[in-house]
């Protein structure tokens, strides 16, 4: 794939999805002036409709991004490492003792401490090589990975779980037990695998401070965790954020229109 066609094809899914995100806010479901007075009279009396206007476009702009960026992602794969594709399921084996100890790594991590203990810190590297201790029988295991790449040169295999780049508590839950699981598999079916955020809100990544995330990892150490250009580099190449950012500017000023 070319730049220019690289281009194009981020262009094209921001495009569908604005496009369908304003025929709902335009047409199938607008703001309404007189629902706003009926349902919250109190506000309405206070409160300028254009700031209610611009919460209603919000809520119906922000959902469908998140299946944006796995699209986009699958867009910058192709053009990096070959090959991408959404929700790919991954079919392996984990030792039953294996699993016990994600369990157990996860509720340490959920659960306040009793008083007079410190609260355990997120630790990729010692969880996992405490985990890979578990031994037993091995039980069949699935995990659908939010994007699965391929790098069809070397045939290195890569998982990333992408989520929103404020993602709250249970998604990252999710996201580590999947990731964790991913590495325990014997055979291991992809070669790394990776809890990525499309951007970083909060600039640098040692600035990162969104609390949620941070109770299942540490998100400026851990080296499962890729934010922004980190993520956009390892599935698509270098420059491959800034021809995201690049493509999508040509086509806002007529969506902000």
């Amino acid at each position: 794939m070319s730049e220019e066609s690289l281009k194009q094809a981020i262009q094209t899914v921001i495009s569908e999805m604005m496009d369908q995100i304003l025929k709902r806010v335009l047409y199938d479901d607008p703001f309404s002036k007189e629902k706003l007075l009926a349902q919250k009279p109190l506000y309405a009396a206070l409160v300028p409709d254009e700031i209610f206007k611009g919460s209603h476009f919000e809520r119906r702009f922000v959902t469908p991004f998140g299946n944006a960026w796995e699209k986009l992602a699958v867009v910058a794969a192709q053009e990096g490492l070959g090959h991408g594709e959404i929700q790919r399921a991954i079919h392996g084996v984990v030792k039953v003792g294996r699993l016990s100890r994600i369990t157990e790594v996860l509720n340490r991590l959920e659960h306040r401490p009793r008083r007079g203990e410190k609260r355990i810190r997120p630790d990729w590297t010692s969880e996992l090589a405490y985990i890979c201790q578990g031994k037993g029988e091995k039980i069949p295991v699935t995990v659908i990975c939010d994007v699965y790449a391929e790098n069809v040169q070397t045939g290195e295999r890569f998982a990333f779980e992408l989520k929103a780049p404020l993602p709250n508590s249970d998604q990252t839950k999710v996201s580590k037990e999947k990731i964790l699981k991913l590495y325990c598999m014997e055979p291991q079916l992809v070669d790394a695998a990776f809890y990525a955020l499309p951007y970083n809100p909060y600039g640098r990544r040692q600035d990162y401070a969104w609390s949620f995330p941070a109770r299942w990892f540490n998100m400026k150490e851990d080296q499962v965790i890729l934010i922004g250009d980190e993520f956009w580099e390892k599935i698509g190449g270098v420059g491959t954020y800034q021809a995201f950012i690049q493509a999508v500017n040509e086509i806002g000023p007529a969506y902000k229109e």
